[in-house]
């Protein structure tokens, strides 16, 4: 219907009152018995209505266009002002005829004729009483015909169930007003003043949002209770869909409350920080596109970063996802994807580079030139992956840094040392808060090319726990066949380190995953000679602590002498970090007399040596004398290179037993006791007779009790030894030995053959006993390392005994 500053209904609205309309009073029950009262006259214009039924007391306004109503309205107004309102069967019939409306209608009053500047008017009507169409009459110039009252059954006014079904409704009305946004709460107090049960039912029936037919049948029904009882069903069908309505939309304000506040807080956010002269987040998305553009990528790894951008395009900046997906991205393009250093085929300047900056590690240095060369010669070669193994301090670290710079390569290192979580090297799921790639992958990113040289450090110091093993994700990492696709948690995409050039260390190769070990080229590492150690220290570390300290070669020198008094007297190390320390002292020593402008001796002395370090506490073990029967010098491996022990016999009165002492392990043992079982199978051979083995204890020693010792490597040792004790027989002299012994008589090779070899030059060792099999091993060491020594090569048992044992007896020899 239309508004029009009157008192007017609005779809579902009961009236809504407008401040400059003037008020029309609502109808009372005077006014309706008034009504009812009057005599219908006998034939009445016509009025059709498109889209609205009038009912009897209501007030309406009604907007007329064609020229027969517009004729009508006029007429009717100039004379009685009562005309018969009806409603059209089809709304959109310009032109009814009497077929065309329906027969029950309402009387109704004009109350006041509006003309619109458009040339319609409006009409105020007023029903009055209902009616039926008898007879038309004419059609010209406006439906006229004749009418009858419809009669109307009403209840008894004692009804209870009548009154009950009007508290309903006046109840449901007032709900529906309250419910709806559009109808102001005023208009409960409209629903409240309605004093007559008949004109509430008309009232709430012609404001309800119904249909015309629906409101049509409503109007036809003659009973009133009827009436009253179809208006409430349709009511509670109205407040049904309200409720839902209003239930649907206070969900979807809700959610639509809450992203325009968050939209509300980005845009602040967004000009505080461009205020502060920090990025927005289109500007920081636009500055990824571009830095894209710049990547080596293939087509399957474009697509995945453009998949990933419009992910993070789609998140609120204040999700807590967002700083995850932005970390991701960045790393993404901070990767070195497809970006190679040019390596330097430059053969010669690589082997002046490793030699200038390592002394000897032949082998080392021997391989990386091979990799060069066939680089050059094919440059699609994958590297190669190296461990060197050895003990410390022999430079398996900082031969990487040389490596990378002969090849021109980047330089990266990771500590495996106690590295005991998967993740470490695999990355972490990005699901995790906090999540982060890999090392390997962060070490690539830090090197910014995908090819540089990648240290392993102490990968036999690895260890596992319940977050993984993570030398079986390393498996991966250090297999030519896979590393080109190598999967990290956090990137979610195969990276190719293939190109990489992977130099794993270790201290013990036995320590690492056979797997893992299988997978690698192991290049063994010795410790240094004396020799080694002193041009070693005269060539690089005295110059570099000599800088290090702030002073010029013109001001400390040391010969070679000296150097030899530290390196003998002050460290015991296969490496030379001990010596590099000992040798900063002496230094110190000097920079503090420049400093504080004292004199001091530029050439150091030896008595300059142990006023500084002090007395020399670790003189090396030499060999020693043969005049006590069963003393007898043997050759171990430890950790930090060779050494030469003493295994010492005793026999004395008692019933055959054996006593091993020493912290001797399960191994070394074993070997005593297969020494002493051959001795006995053996002893007419050996002119042992049995009663002095079955007759006396011997007890065996291996000095250094501290110092757990192990291994089947003393097992000839252990024979001489006893032999030497049970006939009293002096041992050659300034010889050593190292062989595994079995019951049947054979000697066996062992280990550690070059750092044996060295520590028994160092302790004026002359002769050594070996294995023939061990033959291998001395043909591997620098002739210059065995000047002065002569090797016995044996096979038997029996051949170590005629070698090493003499027939000459020791002084104060025992008598069985």
């Amino acid at each position: 219907m239309s508004n029009h500053k009157i008192l007017t209904i609005d779809n579902l609205s009961l009236q809504e009152f407008d401040s400059e309309a003037e008020l029309i009073p609502l109808l009372t029950p005077e006014d309706e018995e008034e009504m009812n009262n009057e005599k219908l006259p006998v034939d009445l214009p016509i009025l059709p209505l498109r889209n609205t039924v009038l009912f009897p007391g209501v007030v309406i306004p009604i907007t007329a266009g064609r020229d027969k109503s517009i004729k009508l309205i006029n007429d009717a107004n100039a004379g009685n002002k009562i005309i018969g309102v009806v409603s059209q069967i089809n709304e959109a019939d310009e032109d009814p005829t009497q077929n065309d409306i329906h027969k029950v209608g309402t009387v109704a009053q004009i109350l006041r004729v509006l003309k619109m500047p458009d040339g319609n008017i409006t009409v105020i009507l007023q029903g009055k009483k209902r009616f039926e169409i008898d007879t038309v009459t004419t059609e010209v110039p406006y439906i006229k015909a004749t009418i009858k009252e419809v009669p109307e059954t009403r209840p008894a006014k004692s009804e209870k169930e009548f009154s009950a079904i009007i508290d309903s409704i006046k109840e449901l009305s007032t709900q529906i007003i309250h419910e709806s946004p559009n109808i102001p709460t005023e208009a409960t107090f409209a629903i409240k003043n309605i004093e007559s049960q008949s004109f509430l039912v008309n009232f709430v029936s012609s404001n309800m949002n119904l249909s015309v037919k629906e409101k049509q049948d409503l109007l036809s029904i003659n009973d009133l209770k009827e009436r009253a009882l179809e208006t409430l069903r349709f009511l509670n069908i109205e407040l049904q869909k309200l409720e839902l309505k209003n239930d649907i939309q206070s969900k979807v304000r809700f959610d639509l409350d809450q992203q325009q506040r968050e939209y509300f807080l980005h845009q602040q956010m967004k000009t505080i920080q461009e205020e502060l002269g920090g990025v927005s987040q289109e500007e920081e998305l636009d500055e990824m596109r571009q830095k894209a553009k710049t990547k080596k990528w293939d087509d399957k790894t474009q697509k995945h970063f453009e998949k990933e951008l419009t992910k993070m395009q789609r998140m609120n900046p204040q999700a807590p996802d967002f700083g995850i997906q932005r970390n991701y991205l960045e790393l993404f393009l901070d990767l070195p994807w497809n970006d190679f250093s040019s390596d330097n085929f430059d053969l010669k300047r690589a082997r002046k580079v490793l030699d200038k900056d390592h002394f000897g590690m032949e082998d080392v240095k021997k391989r990386m030139i091979e990799h060069l060369a066939v680089l050059k010669l094919r440059n699609d070669m994958k590297s190669p992956i190296l461990c060197l193994t050895g003990p410390p301090g022999v430079g398996k670290t900082s031969i990487g840094k040389s490596v990378a710079k002969a090849l021109g390569r980047e330089y990266v290192r990771i500590s495996l040392g106690g590295l005991r979580d998967e993740a470490e090297i695999r990355g972490h799921r990005k699901t995790y808060i906090g999540a982060m790639p890999g090392r390997i992958i962060q070490s690539l990113k830090k090197a910014g090319t995908s090819n540089p040289v990648f240290v392993l450090d102490e990968i036999d110091k690895l260890s596992n726990s319940n977050q993984g093993d993570p030398s079986s994700a390393l498996l991966e990492v250090l297999d030519p066949e896979q590393n080109n696709e190598f999967y990290d948690n956090f990137l979610e995409m195969g990276y190719d380190l293939s190109k990489v050039m992977f130099i794993a260390t270790s201290n013990n190769i036995a320590n690492v995953q056979p797997a893992l070990r299988d997978r690698m080229e192991v290049i063994k590492m010795s410790g240094y000679t004396i020799e080694e150690k002193v041009e070693i220290a005269k060539q690089h570390l005295f110059p570099k602590q000599l800088e290090a300290h702030g002073l010029k070669a013109k001001d400390l020198v040391i010969g070679k002498k000296q150097f030899e008094k530290i390196i003998e007297g002050y460290t015991r190390e296969s490496g030379v970090r001990s010596l590099e320390n000992k040798l900063a002292q002496v230094i110190r020593n000097a920079a503090k007399s420049v400093a504080m402008e004292e004199e001091y001796n530029v050439k150091v002395t030896d008595a300059d040596i142990e006023k500084i370090l002090g007395a020399a506490r670790m003189e090396r073990n030499k060999a020693e004398s043969n005049e006590v029967a069963g003393v007898v010098t043997g050759l171990a491996w430890t950790s930090v290179g060779g050494d030469i022990l003493f295994i010492e016999s005793l026999i004395s009165k008692g019933k055959g037993t054996m006593t091993m002492t020493g912290n001797l392990g399960t191994v070394m043992k074993e070997s005593a006791t297969i020494a002493l079982e051959y001795i006995k199978a053996n002893a007419e051979k050996l002119g042992i007779s049995p009663e002095v083995i079955s007759q006396n204890n011997i007890h065996v020693h291996v000095p250094e009790g501290a110092t757990p010792k192990d291994g089947p490597s003393a097992g000839i040792a252990l024979l001489t030894s006893l032999v030497s004790v049970l006939t009293q027989k002096k041992v050659r002299k300034n010889i050593a030995m190292t062989g595994e012994i079995t019951l049947r008589g054979k000697v066996l090779p062992v280990g550690g053959i070059k750092e044996k070899i060295l520590a028994a030059k160092r302790a004026n060792i002359k002769e050594i006993i070996l294995c023939a099999d061990n033959k291998s091993d001395i043909d591997e060491i620098n002739a210059d390392y065995l000047v002065g020594l002569t090797f016995h090569y044996v096979k038997e048992m029996s051949e170590v005994l005629a070698i090493s044992v003499t027939d000459q007896k020791v002084k104060n020899a025992k008598s069985f």
